[in-house]
């Protein structure tokens, strides 16, 4: 298979918690002007007051309505919407036709920072919560794909930062001083086109 047959490959971006697919327009037009697909799903509601799990089914009902079921994906998802789409691939089928998985400053093993909000999605990031037990308990399943996590050691989003490693794949560290700038960083972005290559 050649390089340019890997980048017909579609990429879906799925946004973090109070954003929209909006915040990936820097990443999307560099990675278009590279020959990539792009998709970009809207979750709603994006406050927190869903359920993970029915955010992670609004991922699959867009990747089965948009693609015919054979077509291979590469998937990356920011801050919460790393572990939207984790659960898609560990519990609703991704695992099967998922070949390249990015997160992005996602909370894999919780942020402190959930503990301000009771809405169900911010206390499914909370740490050690039965959700995210459940999703690390065969963590080990994510290596039949190429998974990549990106993290800051300074995000005051994700806290402790070090909740962005998860053990398994690659790991990437880039010293970046706030949150959202993960997905407008030059260096973030050249990383992800490296990635999905």
């Amino acid at each position: 298979m050649t390089t340019a047959d890997i980048r017909k490959y579609p990429l879906i971006l799925v946004h973090g918690i109070n954003d929209t697919g909006a915040v990936f327009d820097k990443m999307a037009d560099h990675l278009r002007k590279k020959g990539h697909l792009i998709y970009i799903l809207d979750l709603i509601p994006n406050n927190g007051s869903e359920s993970l799990i029915n955010l992670a089914k609004q991922l699959y009902s867009y990747i089965n309505r948009t693609f015919n079921s054979h077509q291979i994906i590469n998937l990356i998802g920011f801050s919460m919407g790393g572990i939207v789409s984790r659960y898609y691939i560990q519990r609703l089928g991704g695992i099967e036709r998922v070949e390249k998985f990015i997160t992005i400053s996602s909370p894999h093993q919780g942020t402190i920072i959930a503990y301000g909000s009771w809405l169900k999605g911010c206390m499914e990031m909370r740490p050690n919560s039965a959700f995210l037990q459940d999703l690390n308990s065969d963590i080990k399943m994510l290596n039949k794909l190429k998974f990549t996590s990106i993290w800051t050691p300074y995000d005051l989003m994700i806290i402790p930062a070090t909740s962005s490693q998860i053990g398994i794949g690659q790991e990437i560290t880039i010293p970046i001083l706030l949150h959202p700038w993960m997905l407008t960083d030059q260096r973030i972005i050249d990383i992800v086109a490296e990635q999905i290559i």
